[in-house]
């Protein structure tokens, strides 16, 4: 046994462990992207950099042994600053969307891309089980949204872009709402003021983290301007009795008829723990509710819509005018997140936003690769015509021609998890312009999109160690070298044995399991 200290902290480890393995013994997890439980070292991601706390020199962790009477230390400015380096160079030459582009552009920040398979699939309830976690109101939006996510959406450069709004309607007005059960009572209580879009969003995501709601409204019945300012043809008011309906049933109060004056403001700010403002436009005596406000909107962070009462959120058109009823759905569910914080004596910070990865827009030669996930089928329109609506199966034909943009990694990538952490820039080192994406497809089971590759050998040493007769290798040298299978062979011959393993070895999205879902 030898004896070393990490952090100040002694530990005792068996001869030959590893300075990473040491501290991993102490519960400090060293970040690392070649490395691999199964295999030897590699060390070329560099990201595992610790410091000899004797010279300050850095080094690799994975490859160093610990050594009796070594100090080292995990973590501190430079360190941070090395890794953050790392990560950038390895990002130079990443390619590739985390996030689908029609998601970014979402104002509600919609899982558009998931949607869009699920109904491909024929499963409409859970496709729309993943639209409401953003939107409440789908079969609204459906309706009245002038889709921005359709403007960003990759298809569109091939030909048309997927019809993503009428497919969102179509999984509110078929599918079946999911079971709602609130998350345990949080013995807390907020007053929403103004029960339009932005006020019904706040107050259904917050009824589902436990929060006791009130919705108020100068109007008899919640809706706002969906109820007054759009005709019946457009948006029937069955379909939004039926959404509001299932918005307000798992607890929320509503009261109807209230004007909200300056006593009345200070009387919920005494009986609740937080006040939203969704009133829809600026209430003429905003100021004598003690509150920054312009001749526009109430002044509140862009993030977290905190006021300069910290007590008092305020969401929708009362901080800007919009005709984009989206944006106030945006709005009252990422409102609900800061509530949330304030709540747990955090500072609000609004909804939790990860780094992405993006590369810009498709050029021609990627088209037929990005196709290989798709059908090569125009836009369908409803048969009917009008404001219809499409059938069972122009939905699903239409979900087809998504072209699976978002990274399958996308929830367990650890480039994407410590380039969030370390707060790299993509574009740092970056010198030229990107290389053009290819997919590899013909296996059943795993996709391989060798430009997501960091080249970090880790696919290459397992093909080796379990026998494939092909298996992954290193082809060229310097600069131009990539990873691929030995003598053009197809993707399905280099993975004939250990697919699934090396999908999940890979620590970015390059090699993925094709059905994630």
């Amino acid at each position: 046994m030898i004896t070393l200290k990490i952090n100040n902290t002694e530990i005792e480890v068996e001869n030959g462990t590893s300075v990473m393995k040491a501290a991993q013994q102490m519960g400090i997890d060293i970040p690392n992207m070649c490395w691999h439980d199964e295999l030897e070292h590699f060390t070329s991601c560099m990201l595992c950099l610790v410091k000899d706390a004797k010279n300050g020199n850095l080094f690799p962790s994975c490859s160093v042994k610990a050594t009796d009477g070594l100090e080292i230390i995990t973590d501190d400015s430079e360190i941070k600053e090395a890794r953050q380096t790392a990560l950038e160079l390895l990002l130079s030459e990443h390619v590739g969307d985390c996030e689908a582009p029609c998601q970014i552009a979402c104002p509600a920040h919609m899982n558009i891309p998931l949607m869009n398979r699920l109904i491909a699939a024929g499963k409409f309830d859970e496709s729309l089980a993943v639209v409401k976690r953003d939107i409440a109101l789908p079969a609204v939006l459906g309706r009245i949204c002038p889709a921005p996510c359709e403007g960003a959406c990759h298809r569109k450069t091939v030909d048309e872009a997927v019809s993503i709004c009428l497919l969102k309607r179509f999984v509110g007005d078929e599918g079946t709402e999911p079971e709602i059960i609130p998350g345990p009572k949080t013995g807390k209580k907020v007053a929403v003021i103004g029960a339009g879009p932005a006020g019904l969003a706040a107050a259904y995501y917050l009824q589902l983290k436990g929060v006791e709601v009130t919705l108020l409204d100068k109007n008899e019945k919640p809706g706002g301007l969906l109820r007054t300012a759009i005709s019946e043809e457009i948006l029937p008011k069955e379909v939004l009795d039926k959404e509001i309906e299932m918005m307000l049933k798992p607890g929320v109060t509503f009261q109807g008829g209230k004007e909200i004056d300056t006593a009345f403001f200070a009387q919920l700010k005494n009986d609740f723990d937080a006040v939203i403002l969704a009133t829809g436009t600026l209430p003429e005596n905003a100021e004598f509710f003690g509150l920054k406000a312009t001749p526009k909107g109430i002044i509140a962070d862009r993030d977290s819509y905190q006021t300069s009462d910290p007590k008092v959120f305020a969401v929708g058109n009362v901080l800007r005018s919009s005709r984009l009823a989206v944006r106030s759905v945006g709005q009252g569910k990422e409102v609900a997140f800061s509530v949330l914080q304030f709540f747990s004596g955090q500072q609000p910070t609004g909804e939790p936003r990860m780094f992405n990865s993006r590369f810009g827009k498709l050029v021609s030669a990627e088209f037929s690769e990005y196709l290989k996930e798709s059908v090569n089928e125009k836009r369908t329109f409803p048969e009917k015509g009008g404001h219809s609506s499409f059938s069972k199966d122009e939905a699903i034909a239409e979900a087809k021609r998504c072209m699976h943009c978002d990274c399958r990694a996308i929830d367990n990538c650890k480039l994407r998890e410590y380039s969030h952490q370390y707060n790299a820039d993509q574009k740092r080192f970056k010198t030229s312009e990107r290389r053009n994406i290819t997919k590899s497809t013909s296996h059943s089971s795993v996709i391989y999109e060798p430009q997501k590759c960091i080249k970090c050998g880790i696919c290459v040493r397992l093909t080796e160690k379990h026998g494939e007769q092909f298996g992954f290798t290193y082809i060229g040298r310097g600069f131009d070298v990539e990873i691929g299978i030995p003598f053009n062979e197809e993707l399905k011959d280099g993975l004939s044995k250990i697919a699934v393993k090396v999908a999940e070895g890979c620590p970015t999205g390059a090699i993925s399991l094709k059905n994630v879902d």
